[in-house]
């Protein structure tokens, strides 16, 4: 059995899950990529030689799309509260000193020995998300390039070290979200201009070229040509989707410009609509190697954050079971791509940089529930409470996400400040096991 981690390598993007975004939610990737290009339907028997896989952390990686939350001294050295993601990063500062700061954050956020310690954590798989402008900066855009060669490393260190890896375009022209993790925060154009999407389209075969070379058949699984596209914003946004992700299942599937098919999967996201709204969608026959993402937190909105500890864990293991499980029986291989042991939005910076919690009302609009000071920042401050509900969420979520569907990816590896959702500190503190399929809780979804 092999395991997903989410090494989210912020490439000072955004996600390398675990820039902590580790990432627990892993497609069913097979061992070798060799062996997952005959992928099929859940109810489907897959190949004899097949290993599926239903836990993976998630790395988070620094070029990927610098975040705030993750790494917030970055932002904070600044000295200028308007640099609030990548984009504004270069956009606000001397060029050369932009640069300088990228590369020191490059050379020493994510290193070989994070690779040696999530292989020793017992996980199989990272995802290391990295923006479009590794690959195409135009326009005028003030992002700075350099991030493409420390992905090549990375995959070399998650090779010597067993792990497989998820590639995963984090960010689009355009932006396809709006969060500062698609590396420009604000309004969400990507899909209102064929040519932002044209220009998506061109990196992404650059990266399926590159990854569908025979040199990273042990290592390289996967490419998600799009991380988290805002389905929400309506529009002509879903139909823009669909249609990607159709383009990028030719892109992906077939890198070599003729029928031969690769090895690699392709990895959609649900784009943060329900699951069964992507009912018979890319489906086996029709389509092979095709496995959906879904991102699962329970704390970006009011009514979330005010869950007793109780609810969270019962919400968890009905999103695992029931819903993930209910789509995956007649559709696809289904991951959890994204998730976290934090109950609370208290981490600093997670709403953006300079905007506040919901969980203690300094969020614009919402109320007041608690201080924040006790759910986040240092472990050492926890209380032992706090650990062993952290301890039972992370449990009713690999478990109920394990049953429901293919696994997970955790966001995220490691953070600076926000212990409560990083993997790293959470072994440290107890409440992450050491051995994933240790459970202290085996029957808390029942």
């Amino acid at each position: 059995m092999i395991t997903f981690s989410k090494i989210a390598l912020s490439l000072l993007t955004v996600t390398p899950l675990v820039f902590a975004e580790l990432e627990h939610r892993s497609p069913i990737h097979q061992v070798h990529r060799s062996r997952a290009h005959k992928l099929r339907t859940p109810e489907s028997t897959a190949p004899a030689n097949a290993t599926l896989t239903k836990r993976s952390p998630a790395l988070r990686f620094p070029f990927g799309s610098t975040k705030p939350w993750i790494t917030p001294s970055l932002f904070d050295n600044t000295g200028n509260s308007a640099i609030i993601d990548e984009y504004t990063f270069g956009q606000y500062q001397d060029s050369n000193t932009a640069q300088a700061k990228l590369k020191k954050h490059w050379d020493s956020w994510i290193t070989e020995s994070d690779f040696a310690a999530i292989a020793a954590a017992g996980l199989n798989h990272v995802r290391i998300p990295i923006g479009y402008w590794a690959f195409d900066v135009s326009g005028g855009e003030p992002y700075h390039q350099g991030q493409y060669p420390y992905l090549l490393k990375a995959v070399q260190w998650a090779r010597n070290h067993g792990i497989k890896v998820l590639v995963d375009l984090h960010g689009a022209p355009g932006s396809q979200n709006g969060f500062d993790n698609s590396g420009k925060k604000g309004a969400v154009t990507w899909h209102t201009n064929s040519q932002n999407v044209a220009r998506t389209n061109a990196v992404l075969k650059k990266l399926a070229a590159e990854f569908s070379k025979s040199e990273y058949a042990d290592t390289v699984t996967s490419i998600a040509p799009l991380n988290e596209p805002a389905g929400f914003v309506g529009g002509t946004m879903m139909d823009v989707v669909r249609q990607y992700w159709y383009d990028s299942y030719g892109n992906i599937r077939y890198p070599f410009g003729s029928a031969t098919q690769g090895d690699l999967l392709e990895v959609i996201h649900d784009a943060f609509q329900p699951l069964s709204s992507w009912s018979g969608f890319m489906k086996y026959p029709n389509f092979e190697g095709v496995a959906m993402d879904t991102h699962h937190y329970e704390v970006f909105s009011d009514a979330e954050v005010s869950m007793s500890w109780d609810q969270h864990i019962k919400t968890a293991c009905n999103f695992g079971i029931n819903t993930v499980g209910a789509y995956t029986a007649s559709n696809i291989w289904t991951f959890v791509g994204e998730w976290t042991t934090a109950p609370t939005d208290c981490a600093k910076y997670l709403n953006g940089r300079g905007v506040g919690a919901r969980y203690d009302g300094t969020f614009p609009g919402s109320t007041k529930h608690g201080d924040c000071s006790a759910f986040t920042g240092d472990r050492k401050n926890f209380s032992s409470e706090y650990k062993t509900f952290m301890r039972k969420f992370y449990e009713a979520q690999t478990s109920s996400f394990e049953r429901g569907g293919q696994g997970w990816f955790y966001w995220t590896w490691k953070a600076e400040e926000a212990q409560d959702w990083s993997y790293q500190a959470g072994m440290a503190g107890g409440w992450i096991p050491t051995n994933p399929s240790d459970r202290q809780f085996p029957n808390i979804c029942g």
